[in-house]
This record gives structure tokens, C-alpha cells and sequence, in this order.
């Protein structure tokens, strides 16, 4: 893994909300930062995990990566070429070479559509290819993601969860994909079946040199999969470092608690009384309204247990990305 594959410098999608009738008067709109500053980069045949809950932006970077939804500033260089302005035209050629894993293939998949039609249109929208070569090509992919033949005349509401999840990941290899953003590969599927497509998506990046960016929330998953991992609070990445590291010497207050609530199987209640208990903050966070300085002080319990220090919510001394070891970055005054 010597060669970078994606680099991305300093990425923001904001989204402006109306701010209702007085702030129409004013002529003013509430900016969520959905995605804040965020740089990392990713080699070949390389797996990033991306983390953290529901609204923290995880899935707006994958599509923004994509180019589904323009970025608002920052750079997204793919392959040695800045991307990130591209026409629909000039992307073109490099949309068959970065792909997405939808969550939900229920709403991805043609419902209208056999599995086969479904594989021949991914075929024949990048490539120029025969009736007898799109066959031949159809039968690798199913051989690929061990899926029977018989399957190409089923629809997709006559698949399981993890025959669906074959058939998305076939769908990104027919067009040659080299870069796949895989966005809860896992969810809502049984134990047995998720290894099976871990170990599908392993054995696929061991023999195509695949890179990933690894969306997920089950935190277990991740750590196997991935090479590093980000963690991701309000939008920003707040810890960045190999998977070991991450999952079992986090530096970041937040990555702590996540990775604790795996572990020790701690209750919520637990894990509020970690910080203040009376406050009572750590269940509700605002993600349209980031707190200024350390988005995550309110929810913190080194910051309580600190006595709340002003340099944590000053907006003046925010937090930045900072370089603690090898490989190994965090977003805090006070790192553990």
C-alpha cells in the first residue's frame, strides 16, 4: 500500500435551513455544517472505517465523494486528479472507477427490474460490449460474489438481505470500480450472513486491489475490516489512527465512550454518569447547531470533570486535528 488512491483536503458540504419568518425579515439562514474541514487520505487496496452516530455526517462524505451532492469547499483529489469541479461530462470517465454500496438496496435497486437487467444496464452504460460478452461478464461477477445463476431472473423483492447486498457489490465491479464507498454494507443483516460479506469484500480487495471507505456503525465490523479508522462527532473528525489503536487505546473522550459502550456493555445510564450527572447531557445533541469550540464539551465528562474550562468552548481556541503519534491524530485540548 504504497499508492494514494483519494486524498481529501479540507472538505465542507454546508446546508442552509430557513430560519423561519425572523430570520425571512432579516434575510438570514441557519448553515448546518453536515460535513466540516474534514481531510484524510486513502491508499490502494486500503479500508478506512468511518464512524459515529446517526446525523454526523458519515454518509453525506461518501456521497459528496461521489459527486451525488456537490461539495460546498475543499478539494476531492482522486488518482492524482482534483475532481472535485467537474462537469457531469468530465467526470464521466471517472464515475466507473468510484462507486457506492447503498444502505438501502431496497431503494437502489429497480424493483421493476430482474437481476439481470439490473447487472446488463451497470455493463452497458460504461462499456460497449456484445450480447455474448455481456453474458460472459455477468457469469464472472456472479462467480465473483457467489451468487447462483438461477438468481438473474429473480427481482429484487424475491432476494434476501444478503443476496441484495451480492448484488450491489456486483454492480459496482461490473463497471471496473476501483474505489467503493461501501455505506452500511452490514446493517440489518444476521450475524452469519455480515461475515459473509465482510469476507466477500476482503477476498474482492485482495484480488482487484479494491480501496474502501467503510461506513458503518457496528463498531466491531469495523475494527476487523479496517486498516484506520476516522471518528466522526458534529461533522468533523475528531480521531484519526490505525483500527487498533482506535478501538483499544482511543485518545479522544468521545471515541472512549464509544468504543466503552461496545466493551463493557454499559448501559446508557452508565455512560451518562460519566460525565456530569446532573446534567444529564450526554442523550441529546443538536447536530443543526454545533456548539462553537469543542462541538462534543457539552457531552464531554473529561470536560466536566474538569470543571467545564473556558478553552473548550471558546470559539477562539476550537479544537484542531492534531497530530499526537505516528498515524495517530485527535481533536481535543485534553486527550486521554
Amino acid at each position: 500500500m504504497t499508492d494514494t488512491i483519494l486524498e481529501v483536503q479540507n472538505l465542507k458540504k454546508h446546508y442552509n435551513q430557513n430560519g423561519g419568518l425572523f430570520s425571512a425579515f432579516k434575510g438570514k439562514e441557519n448553515v448546518i455544517p453536515a460535513v466540516d474541514d474534514v481531510s484524510f487520505y486513502i491508499k490502494e487496496k486500503e479500508t478506512m472505517g468511518l464512524v459515529g452516530e446517526t446525523g454526523c455526517g458519515k454518509t453525506t462524505i461518501g456521497r459528496t465523494l461521489l459527486k451525488l451532492i456537490p461539495a460546498t469547499s475543499g478539494k476531492i483529489i482522486f488518482n492524482g486528479t482534483d475532481i472535485t469541479h467537474l462537469s457531469a461530462a468530465q467526470f464521466r470517465p471517472f464515475r466507473k472507477k468510484i462507486q457506492m454500496i447503498f444502505q438501502d438496496l431496497d431503494a437502489a435497486l429497480n424493483p421493476k427490474m430482474r437481476i439481470k437487467a439490473i447487472l446488463q444496464e451497470a455493463l452497458t452504460v460504461h462499456c460497449r460490449l456484445s450480447d455474448a460478452e455481456i453474458d460472459h461478464r455477468i457469469s464472472e461477477l456472479l462467480e465473483m460474489v457467489n451468487l447462483k445463476k438461477s438468481k438473474l431472473s429473480n427481482f429484487p423483492n424475491e432476494l434476501s438481505g444478503g443476496e441484495k447486498r451480492r448484488v450491489g457489490i456486483a454492480r459496482t465491479l461490473a463497471v471496473g470500480a476501483r474505489f467503493i464507498v461501501a455505506d452500511e454494507p452490514t446493517s440489518a443483516l444476521d450475524v452469519s450472513i455480515q461475515a459473509q460479506v465482510v469476507n466477500l469484500l476482503r477476498d474482492l480487495q485482495k484480488e482487484l486491489r479494491l480501496s474502501y471507505l467503510f461506513i458503518s456503525h457496528d463498531l466491531r465490523v469495523v475494527e476487523l475490516v479496517s486498516h484506520k479508522v476516522a471518528v466522526m462527532y458534529l461533522g468533523q473528525i475528531v480521531e484519526m489512527g490505525l483500527a487498533g489503536r482506535i478501538a483499544n487505546a482511543p485518545r479522544h473522550p468521545y471515541t472512549a465512550v464509544l468504543w466503552s459502550s461496545l466493551v463493557d456493555k454499559k448501559s446508557d445510564e452508565s455512560i451518562k454518569n460519566e460525565g456530569n450527572p446532573n446534567e444529564g447531557q450526554w442523550g441529546v445533541f443538536d447536530f443543526e447547531r454545533p456548539n462553537v469550540g469543542c462541538r462534543f464539551a457539552p457531552r464531554c465528562p473529561v470536560y466536566h470533570a474538569k470543571n467545564r474550562p473556558t478553552i473548550c468552548t471558546d470559539p477562539a481556541t476550537s479544537p484542531q486535528l492534531q497530530k499526537i503519534d505516528d498515524a495517530h491524530q485527535v481533536r481535543c485540548h485534553f486527550p486521554l
